[in-house]
């Protein structure tokens, strides 16, 4: 005999959490204000937070910002305000919905950024050219911001100087010691800002950048670890504005491929590179001194 459910009551549940908007919003911002162009090609996602409540449990819509309105508001900032960077674009777009709507106390706003380097000796040619994807994202929560940047899809690779030793070792141990491999990864990070008054973040980015890659290749590694670690604290000690960094880094392995059997030496020339399994490798650097705020991170997808 089956068991009968027992009556559902309205004060059996509460409305918890919620937020909502338009997602991924291509916009492509072409500048002519010359026979010069430029342009900035943005994926734009906006959600709101705020008194939203009677949207859920009652069906009244007036406070509902419909999420076309967000969508449209999005393409008419790129042309009123322009996009300087995705962070500056975002810090706008959190200014007017805050701003215009009362009931509106925050909310989540992200950007992926897609570089482009223009065609040599033309003015308005351009081909897709950097390698990782930027990306920014916002969370306001009444007077407080938090703002992270980042990239992802940057693949480093050298060739020598890395090696890994000294790992334990048990019964189902096959890996083989090397003081000489090859060390390659696809970088994704992100850094947490502790301000967002008087940042140049165009410059800022490119900092970061600049010494994530100089760092990679400035010491011998004796783990991916070690070498995100390097990393990390060289940007943390190089740029006051920004008090943590997350690193989701795979082991992108290459294997010396056994020639022996064909009569041939290969002293570290030949290599199967294999795309999985791999080791996935994450940290966090933080400024010493400085609390952890885990709220800044809660919405993003994944380790960074």
């Amino acid at each position: 005999m089956s068991a009968v459910p027992q009556e559902t009551t309205t004060s059996a549940v509460r409305l918890s959490s919620n937020q909502y908007g338009k997602a991924e919003n291509r916009v492509v911002r072409v500048y002519r204000d010359s026979a010069r162009h430029e342009l900035r090609d943005l994926n734009v996602t906006s959600q709101l937070h705020g008194d939203f409540d009677a949207a859920h449990t009652e069906g009244d819509n007036g406070h509902v910002v419909a999420t076309d309105t967000q969508k449209n508001t999005i393409f008419a900032k790129a042309k009123e305000v322009g996009i300087s960077s995705p962070e500056h674009f975002l810090l706008t777009l959190a200014d007017h919905f805050t701003g215009e709507f009362d009931w509106v106390t925050g909310g989540r706003w992200a950007a992926e950024e897609y570089g482009w380097s223009r065609i040599e000796g033309h003015d308005h040619s351009f081909f897709r050219s950097a390698p990782e994807v930027r990306t920014a994202v916002l969370k306001r929560d009444g007077d407080r911001d938090h703002l992270l940047s980042g990239f992802y899809g940057l693949t480093v690779l050298k060739t020598t100087e890395s090696g890994f030793v000294g790992y334990p070792k048990d019964r189902y141990t096959t890996l083989p010691e090397t003081e000489d491999r090859i060390l390659a990864t696809d970088i994704a990070t992100r850094w947490r800002y502790n301000t967002t008054v008087g940042v140049d973040f165009e410059a800022t980015y490119a900092k970061v950048r600049s010494i994530i890659l100089s760092t990679f290749t400035d010491h011998y590694s004796y783990a991916l670890q070690h070498t995100l670690y390097q990393m990390g604290q060289k940007v943390i000690t190089e740029v006051p504005e920004i008090d943590e960094i997350r690193f989701s880094c795979p082991n992108k392995h290459h294997f010396a491929y056994d020639l022996e059997r064909f009569g041939l030496e290969n002293p570290n020339e030949v290599f199967y590179a294999a795309d999985r399994p791999y080791g996935l490798i994450e940290a966090t650097i933080a400024r010493d001194g400085v609390e952890d705020a885990p709220e800044a991170w809660a919405d993003v997808a994944g380790y960074c």
